[in-house]
Order: structure tokens, then sequence, then C-alpha cells
């Protein structure tokens, strides 16, 4: 009898992971075309899914890699700006020396 009744509360408790999971997914798929914050609401309902599913782990472990992905490219796009930002500086500061010179002389 005790066996039925856990195993009836472990399937109860995996019934329940399962709604909450599928429904903040879908309230982050509904976020992607209305306000919120669908970035961080998929990820933490798949977050939740991958605990009883094998396919909504690897779903997560791949839109992880996307945003490390997207994280990267973001900050060598800072770096190049920054590193276009002093060279063409210092390259302005540069003329306006050199045409001084040529005015005092």
């Amino acid at each position: 009898m005790k066996h039925h009744i856990l195993r009836t509360l472990g399937q109860a408790k995996r019934l329940i992971v399962i709604v909450i999971g599928f429904t903040i997914l879908a309230a982050g798929i509904a976020m992607i075309v209305l306000p919120g914050p669908a970035v961080i609401v998929i990820p933490g309902g798949l977050a939740i899914l991958a605990t009883e599913f094998v396919w909504a782990r690897k779903l997560l472990d791949n839109v992880k890699e996307r945003i490390h992905r997207l994280k990267k490219m973001k900050r060598k796009t800072a770096q190049a700006k920054n590193s276009y930002k002093t060279n063409t500086t210092s390259r302005h500061m540069g003329d306006s020396v050199r045409r001084e010179d040529t005015k005092t002389e």
C-alpha cells in the first residue's frame, strides 16, 4: 500500500512540474509578441521542464550556447567600436596638430 502511495505522489509531483514548466514556457513564447522578458522566461520554463525531459535539457543547452555566442559577439563588436573611436580620435587630433604646425610656419 505504501509503495502505491509513494508512486502516486511521485507521479503527482511530476505532473505539477510538467504543468508549471509548460505554463511558464507558453507565457515566455507569448512574451515574444507581447511585452515582457521572453528572453528570461523561456529558458526558465525550459529549465523546469529539463528536470523531467531530455529534449528540454538539450533545447536548454542549445539556448545557453546561443546566448553565450551572442554575448561573445557583442563583446567583440563593442571592442571593435572602442578601438575605432580611439583610432579616429587620435587621427583627428594628429591632423589638428599638423594644421597648427603649418599655420605657425
